[in-house]
């Protein structure tokens, strides 16, 4: 199927045409008609699979051909709320891409930044405004705008929403938008929760499920390292060493945790960033932007704060610390598989987070292939352990990488392989990874010593 065999109108396919696609993703396949025609939606859609013009093209198909109110004051017409401002700012310029043929004025308001700038768009009028649900409430405490004129409504990432206790907020704002709508809730996951909201909020929806979540994973090669707490920036490190690590994404439980690693990847020549809730907007943006432009080679984030980062050919995702949900795993692995395109993940499991692979384990339905390395045999033999069954995450190296020894390293802007082989301060040194046979759900065990 093309875009011309969904009805698009001509200024929005020269639009699609420009941005580089040729054919409809399948949830694109399937919302837009049913958009056109005028009906609630309710889509399960992973990150990636196109969902955000799937609901954009409709909006502005359907402004367009209302043309221009009478009134000398726009007003919004069309409300979409997002969970986080990388994902507001990614729809904004989504809007503008396709509407760019038109006249529709699109912002985007969110928190963390001043509000004179937003409150200076919402005076000269708009057509489709993109918010955080925090910021909306908040300026319209103030009396800065209204929702009485909205007739589409759009609930994006709902289920992260929910994760954020942006729930209450959302209903709240939901009562002030006119009954008479078109609303579409689009979710990567569809949690009882979200399902009780979409009752309440849609009528009649059209139920949309493009590549069911879990279905997305078989297309990315994952690899499991049991690693322990410590030795988890070590072994990172060991696997930068491979060129093919062009752009990677790594996830990390806590900011500080994330400010902490890149600090550390500094201090090796490895050009990195994070990404998370206490950094201003700006410095997120500026991050994200790099990050894209290949200036950075490893962003590291938490998971609100990676919800709308978009890029198409990021090579590797890595799970420094395994995320509390099996749904979270799904979606970190989803950041390195869009568009269709295949990717790689490798995920870190110490001690402590055993019992979140499980979870993990039984979400997927698949075992992840685990990579052994060859470094922990060689501590298990220095340290002449010989019971069976050892846990790797038990073991404490004879040797490691000292802060003050990191501290004191000439640091360079380009990351040098050798400079981590050589590393005197340490004897942590390039790796020979080798395939052991067990599966993720086994034991904690050296391959030698479980003969």
């Amino acid at each position: 199927m093309t875009f011309q065999e969904l009805n698009i109108i001509t200024p929005i396919l020269k639009a699609i045409e420009q941005e580089g696609y040729q054919v409809p993703s399948p949830i694109q396949e399937q919302a837009i008609p049913v958009l056109l025609e005028g009906k609630d939606v309710l889509a399960s859609a992973q990150t990636g699979t196109g969902k955000t013009a799937a609901f954009a093209i409709p909006i502005i198909q359907a402004l367009y051909h209302q043309g221009q109110r009478l009134s000398s004051k726009r007003l919004i017409q069309a409300l979409i709320l997002a969970p986080t401002r990388e994902l507001a700012e990614q729809i904004k310029e989504s809007f503008r891409n396709y509407s760019r043929e038109m006249s529709i004025k699109t912002e985007v308001i969110y928190g963390g930044v001043s509000q004179r700038n937003q409150e200076i768009a919402l005076k000269k009028g708009l057509d489709v405004l993109i918010a955080t649900p925090g910021r909306l409430i908040d300026l319209m405490n103030q009396g800065l705008l209204t929702l009485s004129d909205v007739r589409f409504l759009v609930l994006d990432e709902a289920d992260r929403m929910l994760d954020m206790g942006f729930i209450h907020d959302v209903k709240r704002i939901v009562k002030l938008v006119p009954e008479e709508r078109q609303t579409m809730l689009f979710s990567a996951t569809l949690p009882k929760e979200i399902m009780k909201l979409a009752n309440e909020l849609l009528k009649n929806p059209v139920r949309i499920e493009v590549t069911p979540p879990e279905a997305m994973v078989d297309k990315i090669k994952q690899s499991l390292y049991y690693v322990s707490k410590k030795d988890k920036t070590n072994l990172l490190i060991d696997l930068l060493v491979n060129p093919k690590l062009e752009s990677v994404l790594v996830f990390t439980r806590t900011k500080h945790g994330a400010n902490k690693l890149v600090k550390e990847l500094l201090s090796y020549g490895v050009k990195a960033d994070a990404i998370h809730g206490n950094k201003s907007q700006n410095k997120r943006q500026q991050a994200l932007t790099d990050f894209k432009a290949k200036k950075l080679r490893v962003l590291v984030a938490t998971d609100i704060a990676a919800r709308g980062i978009d890029i198409d050919e990021l090579s590797h995702v890595i799970n420094y610390d395994l995320p509390e949900t099996p749904e979270t795993y799904v979606h970190r692995m989803g950041r390195t598989g869009r568009a269709g395109l295949s990717g790689e993940a490798f995920s870190f499991c110490c001690q402590d987070e055993k019992n979140l692979l499980s979870a993990i384990i039984k979400h997927i339905k698949m075992d992840i292939p685990v990579v052994e390395n060859k470094f922990f045999n060689e501590k298990i033999k220095t340290g002449n352990v010989e019971k069976q069954g050892l846990k790797s995450c038990d073991i404490k190296p004879n040797t490691g990488i000292k802060k003050n020894g990191i501290s004191n390293q000439k640091k360079n802007n380009s990351f040098d392989p050798k400079r981590i082989q050589n590393n005197k301060k340490s004897d942590y040194r390039k790796s020979e990874f080798v395939k052991n046979t067990r599966s993720s759900d086994g034991q904690y065990r050296n391959k030698k010593n479980s003969k």
